[in-house]
């Protein structure tokens, strides 16, 4: 079962289109990348999804409802959980209010709350008390990723999910989103390094010029002569 269903979308900014007929589906508990350079539409196609930039024309449905002309919070009861670039986490709160504030029970989705979270980022346990201006720039970011889990959602979405991180950091990042894999958790990820988005995802969708230009697997993706050498920077 498709558990997201955009169809043939267009969208963009004022009179400046930058989502030109996309269409995706996202498959119950499957991992999908985002890949292109920058300019591309990534993050408007994910700001439409989420419903934080209209769509012009098309349709977007999740778990088979139509939700085109839906706000961002029925969205979200839907079952979209949103790591934003930048992170935006709350500065004036601690790590755990950061959380706490977010926190949701899904009907059939009720699978983490304050305890899971720690287990899967432990430094965040030790931060409990810290507030959010006083974490390190990977602490924040496994702070958005846990605030985006304790929403309880069917797909985790994730925009620059390790930009500007450590490479151990990053490590950490990668590991726990495997492991989120792995426990059926669906995953729509945006990333600049490629080797960790093949080892994760099950299917890759390529953009340029706010356009699909490509969609398969990893094996496909990095072909000599692919569309990884023909549509992104490497």
């Amino acid at each position: 079962m498709n558990l997201v269903e955009i169809d043939d979308i267009e969208a963009g900014y004022g009179p400046a289109r930058v989502l030109f007929g996309v269409s995706l589906t996202i498959a119950d508990g499957e991992c999908v990348t985002l890949i292109g350079r920058n300019g591309m539409g990534k993050t408007t196609l994910i700001r439409a999804l989420c419903g934080l930039l209209p769509v012009a024309t098309g349709t977007i449905r999740i778990g088979g409802v139509d939700m085109t002309a839906a706000p961002p919070h029925r969205r979200a009861v839907a079952g979209l959980g949103l790591v934003p670039e930048g992170r935006l986490i709350f500065p004036r709160l601690s790590v755990e209010e950061n959380l706490i504030a977010t926190a949701a029970r899904r009907k059939g989705r009720d699978r983490f709350g304050l305890k899971d979270i720690y287990e899967l980022f432990p430094r965040l346990a030790e931060r409990r008390a810290n507030m959010g201006t006083e974490l390190s720039g990977g602490e924040q970011q496994m702070l958005a990723i846990g605030r985006a889990l304790m929403t309880n959602p069917a797909l985790l979405i994730l925009d620059e999910a390790t930009e500007g991180l450590a490479p151990v950091v990053r490590a950490d990042i990668w590991a726990c989103l495997a492991r989120l894999r792995q426990a059926g958790l669906a995953i729509l990820i945006v990333d600049k390094h490629i080797d960790a988005l093949t080892r994760l995802a099950d299917r890759h969708v390529v953009m340029e010029k706010g356009a699909v230009v490509f969609e398969g697997s990893s094996a496909a993706l990095t072909a000599e002569d692919g569309p990884l050498h023909r549509h992104v920077a490497i």
